[in-house]
């Protein structure tokens, strides 16, 4: 776009009043989900069930549980769960780490885990227990810490060692 002293320059006498757009620009804002929406739009993809893996040796689950703590669908749940990866991670049992890892890696939708960590919804019972509610507890952020980022990979690795 031009600005007015450059476009008197280009062109004498061409803008004598205050410049306006041609173009008007609606706004359209979100909704939410009406009540007439059939959702017949949607696309359903089909993903892989997810499978336990028993025989993955701790330190290995750990470091595949600390990545995909911190390698989200979406910012909210990368920060949320990188810390508290941080926190419990490398004190996590093999009971625990298997926890753990079915809350992060079944449910196929993050908005799920991260309605279920701040209580929005209800926990289904299949991911009820001592991790869910550590994870619950962590969410409420009783001591008001300033959480706007994840950690650095490579802290949290050092950590694990």
């Amino acid at each position: 776009m031009l600005s007015s002293i450059a476009a008197k320059r280009i062109v004498p006498g061409l803008l004598h009043g205050v410049w306006r757009p041609a173009v008007t620009i609606s706004f359209r804002g979100y909704r939410g989900s009406a009540p007439d929406d059939t959702k017949g739009d949607l696309i359903e993809i089909p993903l892989p069930p997810w499978e336990a893996k028993h025989n993955e040796p701790l330190d290995i689950k750990r470091r595949r549980l600390l990545y995909e703590s911190r390698k989200r669908g979406m910012l909210e749940n990368c920060i949320l769960l990188s810390l508290f990866a941080k926190r419990y991670l490398n004190t996590m049992n093999e009971t625990q780490l298997q926890q753990y890892d079915r809350i992060i890696n079944e449910p196929s939708n993050d908005w799920d885990i991260y309605y279920w960590a701040t209580e929005a919804v209800p926990t289904p019972e299949v991911y009820q227990g001592e991790v869910m509610d550590l994870l619950k507890e962590f969410t409420k952020n009783r001591d008001h810490e300033q959480r706007l980022d994840a950690p650095n990979l490579e802290y949290l690795e050092k950590e694990i060692q």
